[in-house]
């Protein structure tokens, strides 16, 4: 089965990303906007795998629930991962996955994000680019 998932790794905002500060997705129901609420309202509550799952059950209508067989169907061929959120391709966002693997936004502009941009533990890789020549 894939994952999303990384460990101690930081995602940058993407090198084409035009926002100079991390904002809020404006457009609510996008994906930006649903993975915006999700992860600000509970950092490091859930992994990139469960964030993917609940997006999608969201936008699918689904209840609440452990959706085993959504998240069976989702994982059973590879998908994007943080990298490719228009968080930071977009939207300026850092994403922190800690030594769990539980994911939480981090802005840009924060100190929080200078200090983990500092720590040479924890691998930094930067969001994908939005399209080329950009």
């Amino acid at each position: 089965m894939h994952s999303t998932n990384y460990t101690n790794t930081l995602i940058l905002p993407s090198p084409d990303c035009r926002a100079e500060a991390s904002v809020a997705p404006p457009k609510p129901g996008t994906v930006a906007a649903l993975q915006h609420a999700a992860l600000i309202d509970a950092p490091y509550q859930m992994t990139s795998d469960d964030l993917l799952v609940q997006i999608t059950a969201t936008r699918r209508g689904l209840d609440s629930g452990d959706h085993a067989d959504l998240r069976q169907e989702i994982f059973a061929k590879g998908q994007p991962c943080l990298r490719a959120s228009p968080l930071v391709k977009t939207y300026g966002w850092g994403v922190h996955h800690d030594g769990e693997g539980k994911v939480s936004l981090i802005a840009r502009n924060s100190p929080e994000f200078a200090s983990l941009v500092a720590d040479e533990s924890i691998t930094k890789t930067p969001g994908m680019r939005s399209g080329k020549g950009r």
